[in-house]
């Protein structure tokens, strides 16, 4: 097994481009775990502080998310968690970096102000596979992206998308099947084509630009799709006759 490697300042500085200024007031901010001490006035830095580091820096620069924001949100404040898959991906590697996997959950209970509703959406989600709720000391707990998933479909409940207009939570299990679907496809063929051509970290590189881009790749094909299926579904059965009918054959 490999040894963790310890690292000084100057290296998480060469590794993350982020100057060490910069990276105090990190610490200050309680956004990055506490380096080890071998001893007085010696830090030792590791790995879990580079993918901290560069998780804020993306929140930050990428996303324009405020400092401010970003220590509400590790901190479990549901309002301040930020939008966009992307940005949550960052969060929960700044969340698993700065504590240990137990802790990096939100409490049930503290997710109430996503909407009248949430606990028990929770619950009809972790049905249909959209979350999981996890039991830390006899109580419940989500990650933070299971958490803003929740928050999202309390936006569609207070749109309408509700149980007097006939939509129930259970309604996201085909997005649930549908991703999970498009996930194996695509590890599948991004294994197929860099296996032999690049190293580990060089695909590793790749997979996470993937992640970003073809987030919002996929989703304006989708609206593309939305809308198109419509437009096609709304027709009148005239159109649609007209549409669907193969041309005559000439005479």
């Amino acid at each position: 097994m490999q040894r963790a490697r310890a690292m000084k300042m100057r290296d998480l500085e060469r590794l993350t481009g982020v100057n060490r200024e910069t990276i105090r007031v990190y610490f200050r901010e309680g956004l990055l775990p506490e380096p080890g001490r071998p001893k007085p006035n010696v830090a030792d830095y590791g790995d879990a502080h580079v993918r901290a580091i560069l998780a804020v820096r993306e929140l930050q620069r990428e996303r324009r998310i405020p400092l401010t924001q970003i220590k509400r949100a590790v901190e479990g404040d549901a309002s301040a968690m930020p939008g966009g898959a992307g940005a949550f991906a960052q969060l929960e590697n700044l969340v698993a970096a700065r504590v240990n996997l137990d802790e990096a959950l939100v409490p049930l209970s503290r997710i109430e102000g996503l909407g009248p509703r949430a606990a028990e959406d929770a619950r009809a989600f972790e049905k249909v596979r959209a979350i999981k709720i996890k039991r830390r000391d006899g109580k419940s707990h989500l990650t933070r992206t299971d958490a803003r998933l929740l928050g999202l479909w309390g936006e569609m409940r207070a749109a309408g998308f509700n149980e007097e207009n006939g939509f129930k939570p259970e309604v996201v299990k085909m997005y649930v099947d549908a991703a999970a679907g498009l996930a194996r496809a695509e590890i599948a063929e991004f294994l197929s084509i860099v296996e032999g051509r690049v190293d580990e970290t060089r695909a590793a590189d790749l997979a996470l630009t993937a992640i970003k881009v073809m987030l919002d790749f996929f989703g304006l094909l989708r609206m593309k799709a939305v809308l198109q299926e419509m437009k096609s579904q709304t027709a009148t059965p005239a159109k649609r006759r007209k549409t669907s009918s193969p041309p005559r054959a000439k005479r």
